[in-house]
Parts: C-alpha cells; sequence; structure tokens
C-alpha cells in the first residue's frame, strides 16, 4: 500500500491523492513515467519537487527507513505502513499493579514479532523486555498510546520512539469501540478459556502468584498477557484489509494469520474462583 500513497508528500492531502488515483496515477512508479509527467494535474515546477520527494521515498523503502515514513505520515494513515515494515514489527502488551500511580510497576510483558512469544516477569527477567523491545521498526498495540508506551517510557527510563500503531484508534475509525476484548469479540477473535478475564483480574493473579506462590497464577496470567499480544496481529490484518477495501487496491488484502501455541495454559478454576471474588466486591 505504500508505493500507491502520495499523502505523505507535501501539499499533497486524500482528496488530491484521491485525484491522482483516478487518473491512473496510482503508484510511485507511474507517478515518475511519461504518463505521470503527462497527466499530473500539477505544474512543473510543483511535479518536479514532488518527484524528487517520490524518488526519495523508494530509496528510503529499500533501505527499510520505517521513521522517514512515519514522520512524514498522517497519524490516520500510519497503517499504509504495515504490509511492507511487518517483518520489523513486535506486537506488545504490558500487565501491571495499576493505572501509573508512583507505587506502580510493570507485572508481565509479551512481545509477539509474528513467529515467536516472548514472556517477561518482574523480578525474573522484565529488564530484557526493554532490550527486546529496541530490536524492532514498528510497534503494534492496542492503546499504547495512552498507557503501555508511556509506562514502559517511564518505568525503564527509555525512550521507545519507533513508529507504532495503536489499534485503538485505528479499530474505532473503522467502527470497532469498547476495548480490546470487545473489538476481538466483534472480530470474531475466540478467547477460549481466557474468556472473562480482563485487566483486573489479570492484577489479583499477580497477587496470587506474590502473596500465596500460587504458580498456576503466574501462569495463567502470563497466558492471558501472552494472548493479548498474539491477537494483535490478527485485529491489525483485519484492520489493514477492512482499509485497503476502501481503496482500489483490493488485491493488497493480507491472509488471516494463523495464532501461534502458547507454551502456558490458563487455569479456568483459578480463573472461575477470582472471578467470584471480583464480582463479589462490585456494587450491586
Amino acid at each position: 500500500m505504500l508505493q500507491h500513497t502520495f499523502v505523505h508528500l507535501p501539499g499533497v492531502g486524500i482528496k488530491t491523492e484521491l485525484s491522482l488515483w483516478q487518473k491512473g496515477i496510482n503508484s510511485w512508479e507511474i507517478f515518475l513515467d511519461e504518463y505521470g509527467r503527462s497527466f499530473c494535474p500539477f505544474g512543473p515546477r510543483k511535479y518536479k519537487a514532488l518527484s524528487e520527494h517520490v524518488e526519495l521515498c523508494r530509496q528510503r523503502l529499500e533501505a527499510l527507513d520505517i521513521d522517514y515514513f512515519a514522520e512524514t505520515m498522517p497519524s490516520d494513515h500510519l497503517w499504509r505502513l504495515f504490509a511492507d515494515f511487518r517483518r520489523c514489527a513486535a506486537y506488545l502488551d504490558i500487565e501491571t499493579t495499576g493505572l501509573g500511580g508512583p507505587n506502580d510497576h510493570i507485572t508481565t510483558a509479551a512481545l509477539y514479532d509474528g513467529a515467536r512469544v516472548f514472556h517477561y516477569v518482574h523480578g525474573q527477567n522484565l529488564d530484557s523486555f526493554a532490550k527486546d523491545l529496541m530490536r524492532y521498526k514498528l510497534l503494534v498495540t492496542y492503546n499504547g498510546t495512552c498507557f503501555d508506551l508511556p509506562f514502559i517510557r517511564n518505568y525503564f527510563g527509555i525512550s521507545v520512539d519507533q513508529a507504532h500503531i495503536d489499534l485503538r484508534y485505528l479499530l474505532a475509525g473503522l467502527g470497532y469501540r469498547g476495548g480490546l476484548k470487545c473489538c476481538e469479540k466483534n472480530l470474531g477473535v475466540d478467547r477460549g478459556e481466557l474468556e472473562g478475564v480482563d485487566g483486573y483480574l489479570a492484577v489479583l493473579l499477580w497477587s496470587e502468584y506474590r502473596k500465596k506462590g500460587r504458580k498456576k497464577a503466574l501462569e495463567t496470567l502470563l497466558a492471558y498477557n501472552m494472548a493479548d499480544a498474539v491477537n494483535l496481529e490478527i485485529l491489525m490484518v483485519r484492520a489493514f484489509n477492512m482499509k485497503v477495501a476502501n481503496t482500489p487496491f483490493h488485491n493488497l488484502r493480507l491472509s488471516i494469520p494463523d495464532s501461534p501455541a502458547i507454551d502456558l495454559q490458563p487455569d479456568p478454576v483459578l480463573i472461575a474462583e477470582l472471578s467470584r471474588r471480583y464480582f463479589s466486591f462490585q456494587p450491586r
């Protein structure tokens, strides 16, 4: 999709891009050839300037320089980077003791690169999470703009300034709202035995592990955390395909990926126990 994109060029908005597509100038290659020169709706000076930008885009894409495009692309069009930089992407999710107060900390973290799922635990290998995160050029989250990335920056004291696609906003623009689990359900993603587990229950699972030493609580928490990260790829692909469907480039739609096996299994008995405890404290 990126090589059909013009909205990141100076002075080119969505209406101008659509006009180019309608004239058959629907790729960087065509923009630069004789047809593009003849039928572009720009004067010679502007065409020359834009041609230089397009040629630079070709070079930057060949070099896999995602930062160049992330800095010039309007935020609501960052999804267009996904297919070309998918090999450099990581899907991430963190669990915490709270919303970011002075005593809150990350309990577990999960990182998925489309092939392998990595998990991290406070007091064990959590420092490796910050180091591993920096290997990827593109980060995909749900609500990472407001929560995960600021929490990570504050907790580890690192910049985390990679290109970032936040599915909360991308899916909201497609009509899917209500949180990650609601979006998953509406898009046909099955949580299996983790159905009903949410962020608050994740806090209770951590407490059970730390205070009572229940290993199954940690395994269930990690299974939940890893499912969050893995499911982001499915949601990202579905969102990309829906966006592509609103363009002339339907052939660019991606196959829905298979979910990798997660080697840690949730404990449904423990989930039911904590759920009863959780709901017993809810106002009636």
